[in-house]
């Protein structure tokens, strides 16, 4: 995984509640086995319509918000525990999820493959979403190590809460392997203090 310690980035508004994990990434496309291509089909059903043309009414598909942050509405990441959902996230270019919720088995699959949740109130989202929705082009600063998020040039500062694990694994670009890869020298000089 890429290091991650701070982020500046302008953000997309998905203002949608109890976004499942198959409107992520419909089950249609989970034959692979590989985490590449997955982002092409990311939010699929929205993006396009059935005949294949591009749904321009889907904030997406439109051209004045960009960037790799996602604000999404409450409860995001519900549905089934499947993996790919955080996979075509990531894929498609998001580094950073916005919401006031969500499911824990997203949670936990976003924080194994780097991409950081980053859970606030109801209300501070609610005014988030309107100041991007106002200012497309309104950048806002993640900064993992002090766990913070602030929307630039606005009086808009939040602290978030994060596993202390996950949070050593994300600044360090660890996947669990590489955690206790890193903590080989630690692990034999406990092993050889071990009596038996």
């Amino acid at each position: 995984m890429k290091k991650f310690t701070t982020l500046s980035s302008t953000a997309i508004p998905l203002s949608i509640e109890n976004v499942d994990t198959d409107q992520i990434i419909p089950a249609r496309f989970l034959k692979a086995t590989d985490r590449k291509g997955f982002g092409e089909n990311a939010f699929r059903d929205w993006r396009y319509h059935k005949d294949g043309s591009v749904n321009s009414d889907f904030v997406l598909n439109n051209n004045i918000y960009s960037g790799s942050i996602l604000v999404a509405g409450d409860n995001f990441g519900c549905g089934s525990s499947r993996e790919h959902a955080a996979w075509a996230l990531s894929d498609y270019g998001f580094k950073v999820i916005i919401s006031s919720f969500f499911a824990d088995i997203f949670k936990g699959n976003a924080l194994n493959n780097g991409l950081l949740p980053i859970q606030v109130s109801e209300d501070f989202l609610k005014s988030l979403l309107q100041v991007i929705e106002e200012n497309p082009s309104m950048l806002l600063q993640v900064n993992l190590e002090e766990q913070k998020l602030e929307v630039e040039d606005v009086d808009l500062v939040t602290s978030f809460e994060i596993d202390a694990y996950k949070k050593t694994c994300l600044i360090n670009g660890y996947d669990d392997i590489d955690y206790l890869v890193n903590q080989k020298d630690k692990i034999e000089a406990f092993e050889a203090q071990k009596m038996y």
